[in-house]
C-alpha cells in the first residue's frame, strides 16, 4: 500500500460528535480517510449537533454513498489500515455480528474483518441487554475490536470536547496512529 487509507464509518447512534472528532483528527495526519455516513447517522447529525453536511465531508478524502456497495471500500484489494464506526449503533454492530452487508458501512465492515484488517467499532447504547453482548462478543471473535467511548478522568478533562477529543484519539491508537496531543497515563502531555 502505497498510500495509507483509513475508513471512517459514522452510524446513527447518539454520538455524531464522535465521528467528527475522529474525522478532524485523522484531517491533520498524512492519511487517506475514506467516509460513509449511514442514513441513521444523518438524521442523528441534523438532530443532535449544528454541524452542515459541508462541514463534516469536506473533512474527508473520499466520500462514498451508504447506498454504493460498489464503491472502492466494498473490496479486499482496495488496501487500508481498516475501519473505525464511530459511533457505531447497535443496528450496525447486529449487522456486521451477523456478516449482513446491505448497505456500504456494513459491507466495508464485513470486508475489513474478512481482509484481517483492523476494525474499531465505538459502539453507543446502554444498558446493554444480552443480545447486544452477544453481538459484540461475536466481533471481538471476529477480529473486531469493540471500543465503548468511556470518558477517562485521569485526563482531567476542562469540557465535553476534551472527553470526546481523548475518546477519538485512543480509538485511532489502536490503528498505530498517535494523534490528538493525548495525555496518557503516568505521562506528561506532548508540548
Amino acid at each position: 500500500m502505497s498510500k495509507r487509507r483509513i475508513i471512517v464509518g459514522i452510524s446513527g447512534a447518539s454520538g455524531f460528535q464522535y465521528g467528527m472528532k475522529v474525522l478532524e483528527l485523522l484531517h491533520e495526519q498524512d492519511i487517506e480517510v475514506h467516509l460513509v455516513i449511514s442514513k441513521g447517522a444523518e438524521a442523528t447529525r441534523a438532530l443532535e449537533t449544528t454541524y452542515e453536511r459541508q462541514e463534516v465531508v469536506k473533512l474527508a478524502d473520499e466520500v462514498h454513498s451508504v447506498t454504493n456497495l460498489g464503491a472502492a471500500i466494498s473490496s479486499g484489494s482496495f488496501t487500508t489500515l481498516g475501519m473505525i464506526i464511530a459511533p457505531c449503533s447497535m443496528n450496525s454492530l447486529a449487522a456486521i455480528a451477523h456478516g449482513l452487508a446491505g448497505n456500504l458501512l456494513t459491507r466495508a465492515a464485513d470486508v475489513i474483518l474478512k481482509e484481517r484488517r483492523r476494525l474499531v467499532l465505538m459502539v453507543r447504547e446502554t444498558p446493554l441487554h444480552l443480545t447486544h453482548l452477544k453481538n459484540m462478543q461475536s466481533v471481538t471473535e471476529m477480529g473486531g475490536i469493540i471500543f465503548p467511548p468511556v470518558p477517562a478522568f485521569y485526563q482531567d478533562p476542562q469540557s465535553v470536547d476534551d472527553i470526546v477529543r481523548h475518546s477519538a484519539a485512543r480509538a485511532l491508537d489502536l490503528f498505530g496512529l498517535d494523534v490528538g496531543n493525548l495525555k496518557r497515563w503516568g505521562e506528561s502531555p506532548r508540548g
